[in-house]
């Protein structure tokens, strides 16, 4: 409290007014002016200046003033009961891959691959299993050069395969038109139309290229 009622709720009688000089102006007035600890007014603050920061003497404790509580909204009504319990998925996994092992697992997983994309391991025809391709140059003196036709089969059926996914990746492909995926089609069958030479190799006429008509 203070015993002058001029100075209720101004810095004079506020807790935060801390230094205090008493000056005696010009008039012969004796006016006092101190400092803010909270710096809200420049020095020197006088005593009839005020503020929204004001705590009357004597009942300052310090303590920070209470944050609000933060008020939450009902929680969403639950469309299922706690105890209802989602019923388990059931499946049954044939009794031939609960058999297997990794190994044998993994061969069965290739395979299935391999027929979806269309690609696997071709047979070489058996009455050119352990020969060679032979280039015998043209220019006398100069050494010839020799295959073996399995190196040579293996990069002729990778070609292939490789021709196979690309086909099936232009036609599932979501941005090209139909006009541009026969336009690529037709490309990929000429490739196989140029390879046909190779089809002598095969031992399964299925695995052979097949391009257009008199390509053969």
């Amino acid at each position: 409290m203070t015993d002058r009622p001029d100075l209720d709720r101004r810095c004079g009688s506020c807790a935060r007014f801390v230094r205090v000089v008493e000056k005696i102006d010009e008039n012969g007035e004796v006016r006092r002016h101190g400092e803010c600890l909270l710096m809200v007014w420049p020095a020197p603050l006088y005593e009839t200046n005020t503020c929204s920061q004001y705590v009357r003497r004597g009942t300052f404790t310090a303590k920070p003033a209470p944050k609000p509580r933060l008020v939450r909204g009902p929680r969403p009504a639950r469309t299922t009961s706690p105890d209802e319990r989602r019923e388990p998925l059931s499946f049954q996994l044939p009794e031939e891959l609960l058999d297997m092992d990794a190994d044998e697992f993994r061969e069965v997983l290739r395979a299935v691959i391999r027929d979806e994309l269309g690609v696997g391991d071709a047979k070489l025809g058996g009455r050119w299993e352990g020969g060679e391709v032979v280039l015998k140059p043209g220019k006398e003196g100069t050494q010839e050069k020799r295959i073996p036709i399995e190196n040579l089969f293996s990069k002729v059926v990778m070609i292939r395969d490789k021709l196979r996914v690309l086909e099936q990746k232009i036609n599932a492909h979501g941005k090209l038109s139909p006009e541009e995926k026969v336009q690529m089609q037709q490309y990929i069958t000429g490739c196989y139309g140029s390879l046909t030479t190779f089809n002598v190799l095969f031992a399964d006429k299925s695995e052979q290229f097949v391009g257009q008509r008199g390509d053969d």
